[in-house]
Order: C-alpha cells, then structure tokens, then sequence
C-alpha cells in the first residue's frame, strides 16, 4: 500500500487544528466533532498515519478543513502575509542602500563590497556541511541525539556522526534517519547526496537567470511545475505543488488545506535571495517574501524573510553575526511570535554560558510546536549563531545538537556562518574534504556539480542584477 506523505486529509486535519489554535482560531468544536467520528491525531513525527482512513473519514476531514479555514483569527493584526502590510508594522525597517540617509540609519548596515566567489563558496559549502551533520539525526528526539554523540565521544559535537562504537541496544532504540544513514554518517560521506534544503537554492539560481530580481510568486510556480519533481517535496511544498496541479493560483497555494504553510519549507529557500542582495536587506526581504508566499503565510514567510535579510547583511563581510541577526529582525513584524521567539532565544545564548541549557529551556518554551514547525527551528538557528558568536564548526554543531529539523537548521547556520568566515580555506578540511567539491541534485542538469561553480553561478547573478538600474 502507497501512503504517500504529507497529503492524506485525515492526517492534514490534525495538523490543522494544531495550526489553528496556535494562530488564535477556536478549533475545539471541530476537533470534537472529528474525535466523536473516530478521527486520530495527526502523526507526531511522520508524514502519514500507518493506515488509511475510512471513505467517510476522509470526506468529512476535507469539509472540517474547509470549515477551519473559515474561522476567525486573534492574531491576524499582528501577524499579517502581505508585504505592506508587513512593512506597516516594522518600525525600522531597513532603508535601501540607495537612499541618502541610509548611511545614517542604524537598523540598515552600511553598504559594504558585495561577496566575491571566494565568499559564496564558503557559504554554500557551509550550507551542504551543516546539512550533512544533520541528515543522519533527523526526525530524532534531542535525548536520542545527544545520546548517540555520547556513545562514541562525540559530545558536544565536533565531527560528523558514526556508527562505530555506538551500542547496538541504542542503534535499535534509536535507529539513524532511514534515508540518509547510508550517505551522511562519516565512514559513508562521498560527495555531497542530495536534499531538499541544496534543491531550492539551485531552484533559485535557475528562478533568478530566468526571471531576474522581479520574478513573481507566479513565476516561482512555473519554475516549480517544470523543474521540481513532486518525490522531492514535503510538508507545505507538497501541499502547495498538489494545489498548483488542482488548478489553484498563487497565493492561495499556501492557504488551501495546507496546515504546514507556517513550517520552516520558505526558510530553506531564501539563502540565495539574501546573497544576491548584498547590503539591502530590505531587497532580500522582499525577494524572500515572493518566493514564500507560495507555500506559507505569516510566521512562514516571516522565517524566509528574517534568515534572507540576515544573510544580506552578512554579504558584505563588514558586521558580526550579532548586527546581522538584529537586521534580520527588522523585517518581521515585532508583535509576531516569530520575532518574540528570536529575542528571546538570543537572549538566553547572551546570558547563558551553558548551550545545553539554553537547548532545554527553548525545548520546553516550544514543545507545542512541530518538530518541523518554524518558530522554534528559527529560534534555534539564533540561539547556535549567537550563542557560537558566529563561528562556523560552533555554530553548526550547536544547531545540530539542539534537534528539531537538524538537516535544515545545520544548513541555514553553515551557510551563514560559512559567509562570515569568507574563504573555503577557513571551514576546517575535516568538514568540507568529504564532500569532494561535489553535489548530487535532481534538479535539471546540476547533478555533480561543484561548489565553486555554484559560487560563480551564484556570483554572476548578483553582478548581473546589481549593474542593472
């Protein structure tokens, strides 16, 4: 039997209704009329229930997720999808470089040299390294993790993982991510292996030589009909491609029963729109905005929107990682949860000299949330960042073993961090000489590329858009 993923209505309707309390709905008669029929929960970690559900069951999950779509929420105000309204509700947001005064402004970093091949480089070799420490943990809980570093003396985190050494009571109590053991822990790494947090940038590169800085939500659509094969999606880009295909337009996409649509899919997405925007957080907000708002709403976007701006201020090589957080702060809405989140976690890395402990505190802060949800994984990334001061095995180690969606937030950390650091020479050769300068993708003819190349590609696209008026 195929059960196939992030798509059955009797488990999109558990995820709703989680959804929905958490944005300030009032789910609880749906939920008791879903109960009474003999509805189950949404899987807590997997992306299908074991079995299938009755005939009836899946007709009446798909009228509840319409109904929960017509409710009322109590945080609509603070927490808006559209960009001016977004823009509305952020005091500081950054001035462009451009503008007289913005020189002068403190929440927009002084236009600095816009990143060299060299620095691109390293940002995305760090984006592949972090994924890769994270692959083999995913989907595990944080005792498991930490468990599994302990058994063969790898805690805190300083290297990939391995099976050697770790008991075999503990392997089956805590077995490695299914699909990603076999190339992802360190006796296994050949090259990069593919995954969908490497697949939308490359996605993006192609988005941007096709369309330009002013692409559309429409054309990120488009791109994704023709290059994106469906088996390499989840969550709420599963949802929203499945939507595309039903004959739903953009932006509706991210709304129509699709409960993942404030999860961390956009994030992985918008490290490309914060390189091509040197200096301009602002602009790599905006860009991040487009691209989201075809899979995500609020919190979602918010988290494509915070990690682009960051990564903008970064490009220039001129701020520390703690200026470059802050300016990704100034693009979200401060009433947001995300933003109450991001404070919150930099706040405790400030003051908290032990990670561990900060991991527990946030853990117990977020547990509502979904492993995959983006509130606590952006929460998380700002914590390694800050707590790591922005160095790059720190920085990925501490987003690695503080759990949650490990391959996604090693990624996005790497990649910062692997920018601030600005030259491949400066990852240490343990990290990146396992991945061979190569990179498996089935996104149309890159696979084995290598990271240089993706650096000029990347580079070329960024001098190409910033010599046009």
């Amino acid at each position: 039997m195929l059960r196939l993923t992030w798509v059955q209505p009797e488990d999109l309707l558990g995820h709703e209704l989680r959804q929905a309390a958490q944005d300030g709905r009032e789910p609880w008669a749906v939920a008791a009329r879903w109960k009474a029929a003999g509805g189950c929960e949404a899987p807590p970690r997997a992306g299908a229930s074991p079995q299938r559900a009755s005939r009836y069951l899946r007709l009446l999950a798909d009228d509840l997720l319409d109904e929960l779509a017509d409710l009322p929420g109590k945080l609509t105000d603070d927490e808006p999808t559209d960009l001016e309204r977004i823009r509305s509700r952020c005091p500081h947001w950054p001035t462009r470089p451009t503008d007289a005064h913005a020189r002068t402004t403190a929440h927009s970093p002084t236009p600095g040299p816009a990143p060299t091949p060299t620095s691109l480089e390293a940002a995305w070799l760090g984006r592949a390294v972090g994924c890769l420490l994270g692959k083999p943990v995913e989907k595990l809980p944080l005792d498991a993790i930490r468990a599994l570093a302990r058994s063969t003396g790898n805690w805190p985190l300083t290297s990939y993982f391995t099976a050697r050494g770790v008991p075999e009571a503990l392997l089956e109590a805590h077995p490695w991510n299914r699909r990603s053991a076999t190339t992802s822990l360190a006796e296994n790494i050949d090259g990069m292996p593919e995954d969908d947090d490497l697949n939308y940038p490359l996605l993006n590169l192609l988005l941007l030589q096709r369309h330009g800085r002013n692409f559309t939500t429409t054309d990120v659509a488009r791109l994704w009909l023709d290059e994106l094969p469906a088996g390499r999606t989840f969550t709420a880009e599963r949802v929203a491609l499945r939507n595309l295909l039903a004959g739903i337009e953009p932006p509706h996409t991210a709304r129509h029963r699709n409960p993942f649509r404030e999860w961390i899919g956009a994030l992985i997405r918008a490290d490309v729109h914060g390189w091509t925007n040197p200096g301009d957080p602002a602009a790599a907000a905006e860009q991040a905005h487009r691209d989201a708002t075809l899979t995500h709403t609020a919190n979602g976007v918010y988290a494509a929107m915070f990690t682009a701006a960051t990564i903008a201020a970064a490009t220039t090589g001129t701020h520390d990682i703690h200026a470059c957080l802050h300016t990704g702060l100034t693009v979200i809405p401060p009433r947001s949860r995300l933003a109450k989140a991001i404070t919150h976690a930099v706040q405790l890395a400030e003051e908290q000299p032990d990670f561990d402990t900060v991991v527990d505190e946030l853990h117990a802060t977020h547990q509502a949330y979904h492993w995959v949800h983006a509130i606590p994984n952006t929460a998380l990334i700002a914590a390694a960042l800050t707590h790591a001061d922005g160095d790059f095995t720190g920085s990925i180690c501490r987003a690695v073993s503080a759990g949650l969606d490990t391959d996604s937030n090693g990624a996005t950390a790497g990649g910062i961090a692997g920018l601030l650091a600005g030259d491949p020479a400066a990852l240490p050769d343990r990290w990146t000489a396992p991945l061979k300068n190569r990179l498996a993708t089935s996104v149309a003819d890159l696979g084995g590329v290598g990271f240089d190349t993706l650096a000029h590609l990347t580079w070329s696209l960024t001098h190409r858009e910033a010599s046009r008026p």
